[in-house]
């Protein structure tokens, strides 16, 4: 027999939100781990807020929404916003029930400097991996990688760099229109701007758009754009995020920003690995020096340029040398082998922050803006883990 489809003709419904959500559900481990963390997490909050004043969005319920645009692929926070205000699922992880209003858009661009100011995207993160660290899940042999995370701005925005000019001379006839130029004027499209035989280097050039940005190339062969760098020390047992950082994308940046990883989690963990697992890209002598200066062993891929003879190389260059050579050593250990086949895990984490949590590209512009999302990428990815890692949590 056919049914048939009645419109509804009742104006008031009693909803049990926990029901509607089935009990083998993914996000039940999470929300459960999530909402533990956060309430460890009041005082600073608290600290974070006036005691006087409307009410803000609560800290808790900003987090929770932007876990859920790295979770679920949401490309923009307009659109994360629209998702709260239909989806029964977003609504429960969130706390809200289903008549209450969802906030605006830009109560994200609001809360951002605050989040900034006292550290809370960056203690959530710490809290996940602390969640790790007491489970004894994580390894004291680790890897650090590092990647390009696309610029929010288009290559036309790299123009040369302004110079601080005098101001137009005042001789000039303030009747005489010339240099004006009609702002209502109706423009169908870009300038046409032809680049060939223009030199264009971040020393002369800068993005109007986005000016912490740097053209730059990961290798040979591949197109250069404008980009900043992320960098990621993983562990190399379950692979989980020991820490993440973003920073300007130049040809030192991957060293620089593994050293301060690594000082940086022994300082606010007291994590301290004993070997690290590199590509070619750290295959330098100054670096393993400081690796073995920290007493961590070096496990770098090398390059086929082979190291000098020390006896030949200048006094200020030799112990540099020489650290590159203990390098070349350890390649045929079964130690090193070990550390290079589990460095791929590292690969994975980019993988999924650059396209489950949509940071292949800047959502946002400003460094410590895209800092943020990182973290909360970083969070997401060992919530995941660890869900899989704990199930019965």
């Amino acid at each position: 027999m056919r049914g048939h489809q009645e419109s509804p003709s009742a104006l008031f419904y009693v909803i049990d939100v926990e029901a509607r959500i089935r009990p083998d559900h993914p996000l039940r481990p999470v929300k459960q781990a999530v909402d533990r963390i956060l309430a460890q997490m009041r005082d600073r909050f608290a600290a974070a807020y006036s005691t006087v004043g409307r009410p803000s969005i609560p800290p808790e319920r900003l987090l929770k929404a932007l876990l859920l645009m790295a979770l679920y692929s949401v490309r923009s926070e307009r659109q994360l916003v629209e998702r709260i205000d239909t989806d029964l699922l977003f609504r429960w992880f969130l706390g809200m029930s289903p008549d209450e209003g969802v906030f605006d858009a830009t109560s994200f661009t609001h809360n951002r400097p605050r989040l900034e100011e006292h550290g809370l995207t960056k203690a959530f993160f710490d809290a996940v991996l602390t969640q790790a660290l007491t489970a004894n899940l994580c390894s004291e042999h680790f890897s650090v990688d590092g990647t390009l995370i696309e610029s929010y701005a288009s290559v036309k925005s790299f123009r040369p760099k302004i110079v601080e000019a005098e101001s137009p001379s005042q001789d000039k006839d303030p009747k005489d229109g010339a240099g004006k130029t009609d702002s209502n004027s109706f423009k169908p499209r870009n300038a046409e701007v032809d680049y060939h035989g223009e030199k264009r280097t971040n020393e002369t050039h800068e993005s109007r758009t986005d000016p912490e940005a740097r053209m730059y190339r990961k290798g040979a062969g591949q197109g250069a754009k404008l980009a900043h760098m992320a960098h990621v020390l993983s562990e190399n047992r379950n692979g989980l995020i020991i820490g993440i950082t973003a920073s300007e994308a130049n040809g030192t940046a991957e060293r620089t920003a593994a050293l301060d990883l690594i000082d940086e989690a022994q300082e606010r963990h007291q994590v301290k690995p004993k070997t690290v697992g590199t590509d070619k890209g750290y295959d330098s002598g100054e670096f393993f020096q400081e690796l073995e200066n920290r007493k961590i062993e070096p496990h770098g891929a090398m390059t086929s340029t082979p190291p000098c003879d020390p006896d030949k190389a200048r006094p200020a260059n030799r112990a540099k040398v020489e650290a590159r050579h203990r390098m070349r050593e350890r390649l045929p250990s079964d130690g090193y082998r070990l550390s290079q086949k589990c460095r791929k895990k590292v690969e994975e984490c980019f993988g999924w922050l650059k396209t489950i949590a949509g940071l292949g590209r800047s959502r946002v512009v400003g460094r410590w803006k895209l800092q943020q999302l990182l973290e909360i990428g970083a969070a997401a990815y060992n919530l995941l883990r660890l869900r899989k890692l704990q199930p019965t949590a």
